[in-house]
């Protein structure tokens, strides 16, 4: 199959190619604005080599909101626009809408199937009956539920049509649809241009009601792209219209077809050409800490990562959160002057959220900035170059996608249910797992997105509508807009963090984190050189027999565990008596604190799991207890003056660990561990190393005294 030439391109110009009376198809539209809907119809028209004439640019609507009745102006302008057809019996006229129609297939393949037809109009028809449910008995009987006509698509002969809208009149602000109702359901006048509708779609689809019956084809790709097929009627529909309440589902199909995506392709509809502006648009970084958020440090860092000239970007700082004053007053100290200019509204302040969004846009306006990037604190943007790529997408709204590691939680959704929250579209999965890559039309983004500065008087004051929190309501003002929002996932782009389990109450809340947050947590908190254990070469430190070291956790974790164990305070008296076990006595007692009394059990024991257990399988080779148990996790305090030592004894564990949390030399003197059987100690221990004995029977072992300073090691009985 031949397709007519075309470069991809977002920003296209209305002005199409005019028809000549000598062509054998014309196409019109009605637009009065370049809308990105039209913008996508156009774009598939040139594709496919259509003559498009759009009628009513740029001049004002005068067919009503559409959302009820309305759209008699488009039949008086098309009305206008054949008159210098009229009578003319062999030219075929293709009318369509344009903000919600795509073209899949060629202008030969349209007259192929009209003129199959032996009719001299053909509508397209739907499932529904609009806006006069009265009629629905009048239609004639079809096999199929597509019985209905649509008025947002039609083919016939310019004469035929002339004289059939020249044959009534109709207001601008009356409805099109019953107008052309009314018309073919006057048996004379359809039987005296064999009027017909397409009640299988072998040239028109109409999609409200319908998208049980469509189906994406991706096989055949390499000849034809991704094709649609009707799988009611067997067609591959060349017109596909999103009619009703359909819209959401043509930006969805509209993302593959028409030489959009495919998966030989990839996004063959994505700008290919590098964005090469001088110098750089003015670009408003507008960052939003709306909730106590895990991992901000990270976050700024990645913000001051970016490789964006900061002297061509405004920043824009809102924090609603006191526990956070202190990390962004001292963030905006060092990092301001890098900037053109700074504004900040501090959590003092106490601006709702939804009005410090709406004052970041407004002060963008003022600055007459090139493009407003919005940051939330949970954005992550690991790779430094997210803001070229964006702006390179060439769309006027876009988000790098972000997902939250290892689940499906992502800052977009591919659909919306009938109540206006979260559905999951067919490839939401596909596109969330990097499995499709490109640029997606959706209806709601959050988190990070760039706007073009010429959208945002169209949204301005849009974070506060309908009672909604504000990225809702502004994906909702953008979709009453008619513009499109993207999620771009050409690259990866960064993460998601949750800051739904973030307990500012505890001390050091980020080191609690480490299963809703795995990802960054292990970032700051597990040792540089962790995964070099795990290496099939890498041999394992042995400091005495069946002993083994390893590198596990940063020194910056062995300080806040400290730290929390301190803050908490409680520490053990060190006697046999301990109602904190079950059985309310301990035969070697330590002075110390239980994970469970800080309430760190249930991550230390996903600890166990993510990073001890691999440890255990490679150098205790044939043992396996997934997930490991343990019942004893603990931080022991070891001091001259409270317990300076402990004596030997055996483990009730399959293997214990000891994680050193602090230095030999210089937070303490003396310390370490005696393997008494092997006549063997440890004892110039290291910060956030882990040492990993059997328990039972062969490591009789005590703990050696510790003359001066603190000693801090945590101690967990494995698999008891």
């Amino acid at each position: 199959m031949e397709f007519a030439s075309y470069e991809s391109k977002t920003l296209i110009p209305a002005s199409a190619v005019d028809p000549k009376p000598e062509d054998d198809l014309i196409t019109f539209t009605v637009a009065t604005d370049e809308t990105d809907g039209y913008l996508r119809y156009i774009r598939s028209a040139h594709l496919y080599g259509y003559h498009v004439k759009t009628l009513g640019m740029n001049e004002k609507w005068k067919g009503g909101d559409m959302y009820h009745r309305g759209g008699g102006h488009k039949v008086n302008l098309l009305r206008s626009a054949l008159k210098p057809l009229k009578g003319n019996r062999d030219i075929v006229i293709l009318f369509t809408d344009s903000y919600d129609v795509v073209f899949l297939g060629l202008p030969d393949q349209v007259l192929e199937k009209f003129k199959a037809f032996d009719s001299r109009i053909v509508f397209s028809a739907e499932i529904t009956l609009w806006p006069d449910r009265s009629l629905f008995s009048e239609f004639p009987a079809t096999e199929n539920p597509y019985k209905y006509l649509n008025s947002g698509a039609f083919i016939g002969y310019a004469g035929d049509l002339y004289e059939i809208l020249d044959s009534r009149p109709i207001k601008n602000d009356d409805d099109d649809q019953l107008y052309y109702t009314q018309i073919f359901l006057n048996k004379t006048l359809r039987e005296k241009y064999r009027m017909r509708l397409d009640t299988k779609g072998s040239i028109f689809q109409n999609m409200y009601g319908a998208t049980q019956d469509l189906k994406l084809n991706m096989d055949n790709a390499k000849e034809e792209g991704t094709t649609l097929e009707n799988v009611l009627t067997g067609e591959q529909p060349l017109v596909l219209h999103g009619n009703g309440l359909s819209k959401l589902a043509i930006n969805s199909f509209a993302n593959y077809l028409a030489r959009s995506w495919d998966p030989i392709n990839g996004c063959t509809a994505c700008p290919k050409e590098p964005l090469d502006v001088t110098p750089p648009p003015i670009v408003m970084l507008s960052i939003f800490i709306p909730w106590n958020t895990p991992f901000l440090e990270e976050f700024f860092e990645r913000i001051q990562n970016l490789t964006y000239p900061k002297n061509r970007m405004i920043l824009f700082v809102y924090n609603n959160m006191p526990y956070h004053d202190e990390l962004v007053a001292n963030w905006i100290d060092e990092s301001a002057s890098q900037y053109l200019s700074h504004k900040k509204i501090l959590s003092k302040d106490t601006t709702p959220e939804a009005h410090a969004r709406d004052l970041a846009v407004q002060l963008c306006i003022v600055k007459k900035c090139d493009y407003f990037f919005a940051v939330d604190s949970v954005a992550h943007l690991d790779n430094r170059d997210v803001l070229q790529n964006l702006l390179q997408a060439r769309r006027k709204i876009v988000a790098p996608m972000l997902v939250r590691p290892n689940k499906a939680w992502s800052n977009f959704w591919g659909d919306i249910s009938p109540q206006g929250y979260y559905a999951r579209s067919m490839d939401y999965m596909e596109i969330v797992n990097n499995e499709r890559r490109g640029l997606w039309n959706v209806p709601y983004i959050a988190s990070c997105y760039l706007i073009m500065g010429d959208v945002l008087p169209k949204i301005k004051g849009g974070f506060n509508v309908n009672n909604l929190d504000p990225d809702m309501a502004l994906a909702q003002t953008i979709r009453d807009q008619g513009i499109f929002m993207y999620v771009d996932n050409r690259e990866d782009y960064g993460h998601l963090v949750d800051a739904d389990t973030f307990d500012i109450t505890l001390t050091h809340p980020e080191l609690y984190q480490n299963v809703e947050n795995q990802y960054d947590w292990a970032r700051r908190y597990i040792h540089e050189n962790y995964s070099a254990n795990l290496l099939d070469d890498n041999v394992p430190l042995q400091p005495c027999p069946d002993v083994y070291w390893f590198p596990v956790v940063t020194p910056r974790y062995a300080k806040e565990l400290i730290e929390v164990m301190e803050t908490y305070g409680k520490w053990s008296s060190g006697k046999n008596t301990d109602d904190r076990l079950s059985g309310g006595y301990e035969n070697v007692p330590t002075r110390d604190i239980h994970m469970n009394q800080v309430a760190m059990e249930r991550q230390w024991l996903a600890f166990l799991g993510d990073y001890v257990r691999p440890l255990q399988e490679k150098v205790f080779i044939g043992y396996f207890h997934d997930p490991p148990k343990s019942l004893m996790n603990f931080v022991v305090r070891y001091k001259p003056d409270e317990q300076p030592s402990l004596r030997p004894h055996h483990d009730s564990s399959t293997y214990t660990i000891n994680l050193a949390l602090n230095k030999p030399g210089v937070d303490y003197t003396g310390g370490g561990c005696r393997f008494i059987r092997y006549n063997c100690s440890v004892t110039n221990t290291r910060v956030g190393w882990l040492l990993m004995h059997p328990g039972r029977l062969t490591h009789y072992h005590e703990g050696l005294k510790v003359t001066s300073g603190t000693r801090y090691i945590v101690i967990s009985f494995v698999d008891p």
